[in-house]
């Protein structure tokens, strides 16, 4: 299958249609997590006070990041192309759905997705867990494998692969050259440029 022929595409937001922005270790000190830790893993594993406490700074923490937001190179161009090609878009973030709203709004996309088609951290069990993506492929009426999931992460790729769907690798840092990894891509582009431009080869 083409990129160009799959029309339903979902879209990882920090790092991947935005500059990424977050300094997760310094968040990690800030909430008292291991540094090896996954931050909404350890969260959940809190007791209900101390998590509900720590997950109130994180919120306002990322709203301020939010509102500053700058699109990633390509990006709006990107999803415009998309938008235009009339493709069903979809965001599955580990951020909280207000905030990936905020940030939509502040690279000048939020016209492109619906409301419902935006997914949080607290609309799904966040990536890698497949449940996001399921859940749009099921309000979608579409088959998982005839999805894209796009991102810039591994949790990204292995969400995508556990929920049947195809998976794009974009935006590696200037220090990876190569995709690290290559079982879990089906495309890998330098940007969203690069991938836009994919879409017509």
């Amino acid at each position: 299958m083409k990129l160009s022929e799959i029309r339903h595409w979902v879209f990882d937001m920090d790092g991947t249609l935005t500059l990424a922005v977050h300094d997760f270790l310094a968040i990690k000190r800030a909430l008292d997590i291991p540094p090896e830790a996954d931050i909404l893993g350890h969260l959940a594993s809190l007791p209900a006070d101390e998590a509900a406490a720590k997950h109130a700074w994180l919120l306002e923490h990322e709203r301020e990041l939010a509102v500053g937001s700058k699109a990633a190179p390509g990006a709006v161009a990107l999803v415009r192309e998309l938008a235009g090609r009339g493709y069903r878009l979809g965001i599955l973030t580990r951020n909280a759905r207000e905030l990936a709203h905020i940030t939509l709004a502040a690279i000048g996309i939020a016209d492109c997705f619906a409301v419902q088609d935006v997914l949080g951290r607290d609309e799904a069990t966040p990536k890698p867990d497949p449940a996001g993506l399921l859940k749009l492929a099921s309000a979608w009426d579409v088959a998982p494998q005839n999805m894209v999931m796009v991102g810039d992460y591994v949790h990204d790729l292995n969400c995508g692969r556990a929920a049947g769907a195809r998976t794009v690798l974009v935006n590696l840092p200037d220090h990876v050259p190569d995709n690290p990894w290559p079982e879990l891509t089906d495309w890998h582009a330098a940007d969203c440029t690069a991938l836009q431009a994919m879409l017509d080869s």
